[in-house]
């Protein structure tokens, strides 16, 4: 059964999943939950809880449909929203340290190399990556926030947000280029 077909178009969906529709709610949410699980699986290693972070970011989706005001895109919207659900589980479940230590050099991984890898093997890298490393670099590279919005978001300055994007793009370089775990590659 397609529920998305009830509806003409997404701001008449969301009108009536505001108002409490449970039909309109399950069409968001299915419409949604596989690109939105994505981007909680970005951040968080373990699926599962990926999942649960999802779940409670469409339960704030679904309270907060009367302050989504039609500007932008809907599915924007909702990917901040779990993003930044995101970031609180992390914070709350794990101890994430952002290094202050400034680096100036540019890292730039060779695109060629990227492209020899798949998406999957790609994710593994990134969560390999130390927690502080690991959200600034998604938030920049994957997002396309910039490093004042950054900043903002997980209360650290911007020079460290450019810093850890710094360290994170060179230990993926390492590990495209060397072959090696990242794990070994942040000793080296």
């Amino acid at each position: 059964m397609k529920v998305i077909s009830f509806y003409s178009n997404e701001k008449q969906l969301i009108k009536k999943a505001a108002n409490g529709n449970q039909l309109a709610q399950r069409a968001i949410y299915e419409r949604f939950s596989p690109k939105m699980l994505s981007v909680c699986r970005q951040y968080i290693k373990d699926i599962h809880f990926a999942e649960d972070v999802m779940v409670n970011g469409f339960v704030k989706v679904f309270k907060n449909l009367n302050a989504f005001e039609h500007r932008g895109s809907f599915e924007g919207w909702v990917r901040k929203i779990m993003i930044r659900e995101s970031i609180s589980y992390l914070r709350k479940s794990q101890f994430v340290v952002f290094d202050d230590e400034v680096i100036e050099t540019k890292a730039q991984v060779n695109e060629t190399v990227i492209e020899s890898f798949n998406t999957e093997h790609i994710q593994q890298l990134i969560d390999q990556l130390p927690e502080g490393y690991k959200m600034v670099f998604v938030l920049y590279a994957v997002e396309g926030y910039k490093h004042n919005e950054i900043a903002t978001m997980l209360n650290i300055s911007e020079g460290t947000s450019k810093s850890q994007l710094s360290k994170a793009r060179r230990l993926l370089q390492r590990k495209l280029t060397l072959g090696g775990d990242v794990k070994k590659a942040s000793e080296g």
